[in-house]
């Protein structure tokens, strides 16, 4: 008799899709599957996006995310759980109610604007973001345009990465990863709960094309939570497979191409 297949840990992403490919869903699907998980999706909306920019976007009503929800957690689980655009204040305020009743750890990529600087989430929804979505999350994953919209602290250098981190985390998320890669230099990044700091650095690669990156170590994060491995321990691995994916990135359309989310098994053969 075969022995049935072991269950892959479960990681879901509430976000919305990204048609190019890039970024949205279905970076977040593509890096749980390279990372040996097994991915599920609540979709929170529609975008028409390609390698220039976000031409189109439309939310779906709270009651068909809400039911999205139930139908994946209720029957099949969640080991972690990520969550990306969410668009409206209705819709931060539904998710993260639907996060509180879950017994498994939140990676919250506060998603504002896009990489081509489309605008993501209304400006009323900041609030919402601020007292009811960071309050639930393990980690929040902002980088330095979401640190500004949500704390209107502009960083320039780590000692600003510094006090933004504090900032963020007094709206109560246990850990935060202030990314800093918009600033010049080597990629740096720092993950801090308060007590604890790490600063993670990789180099900067000359690729431009690095779209989906934010989704992309949001998902990988929450792809080592699920696996058991402390927030540290996830973050650290999240960060070398983004910084594998930004190395690979390649070229598509006539603007910012996507990182590679499959580098990892290209490189293993």
């Amino acid at each position: 008799m075969t022995a049935p297949a072991p269950i892959p840990p479960r990681v879901l992403t509430v976000a919305g899709s990204d048609s190019g490919g890039g970024a949205g869903i279905q970076a977040d699907l593509k890096t749980m599957l390279a990372l040996g998980t097994h991915g599920m999706s609540v979709l929170t909306a529609v975008t028409a996006q390609n390698s220039l920019g976000v031409q189109g976007a439309w939310e779906l009503p709270a009651d068909a995310v809400r039911a999205q929800y139930r139908s994946v957690v209720d029957d099949i689980g969640v080991q972690a759980v990520k969550t990306g655009m969410l668009s409206s204040a209705a819709l931060v305020e539904t998710v993260a109610g639907l996060l509180a009743g879950t017994d498994a750890p939140v990676v919250v990529d506060p998603v504002g604007v896009s990489k081509h600087g489309d605008a993501l989430l209304a400006a009323e929804a900041l609030d919402s973001v601020r007292t009811k979505l960071l309050p639930v999350a393990t980690v929040a994953t902002p980088n330095l345009d979401e640190v500004t919209q949500l704390t209107g602290v502009s960083v320039t250098d780590e000692a600003g990465m510094r006090r933004a981190a504090a900032e963020i985390l007094a709206f109560g998320p246990r850990w935060v990863v202030v990314k800093g890669g918009h600033l010049p230099g080597d990629a740096v990044d720092l993950l801090t709960d308060g007590d604890e700091e790490h600063w993670l650095r990789a180099p900067r690669h000359d690729n431009r094309h690095t779209h989906g990156t934010g989704c992309t170590l949001a998902s990988a994060i929450a792809c080592g939570l699920a696996r058991g491995q402390d927030v540290p321990t996830a973050v650290r691995g999240a960060k070398e497979y983004v910084t594998g994916a930004i190395r690979a990135g390649f070229a598509l359309g006539g603007g910012i191409g996507p990182v590679d989310h499959g580098w990892l098994a290209r490189s293993a053969r």
